[in-house]
């Protein structure tokens, strides 16, 4: 048995082409109802407040009450991700004696 299979490839010459076809399906209005399935899917929430690069070394030298400087200025937004991939910007909140993150903008990613 071959793995390999024949495919009949497409192309804007074909007659049973229209490259509009596929933009051009009907779509119906999504709720927040036809996601139930996923609604139990965990992922990881990640709030970043910013990022320093350094040799090793200097990494190996730091010990406890080192001050290590971030990229980030203070009041500027954090960046929050969702399975490492960029979904938010925020600012951090108190919310009874433990930090949080408030939302202030959504990304729109490209896919």
């Amino acid at each position: 048995m071959s793995d390999d299979f024949n495919l009949p490839q497409l192309s804007d010459g074909d007659p049973g082409f229209d490259g509009d076809s596929i933009r051009e399906a009907p779509t119906t209005a999504k709720s927040a109802g036809d996601l139930e399935q996923v609604f139990d899917v965990p992922v990881v929430v990640s709030a970043v407040l910013g990022s320093s690069r350094m040799p090793i070394g200097d990494l190996l030298r730091l010990g406890p009450g080192a001050v290590l400087e971030l990229d980030r200025k203070v009041g500027e937004a954090i960046d929050i991700f969702v399975n490492n991939r960029l979904v938010a910007r925020g600012e951090v909140v108190l919310v009874e004696e433990r930090l949080g993150v408030t939302m202030t903008e959504i990304v729109k990613g490209d896919h």
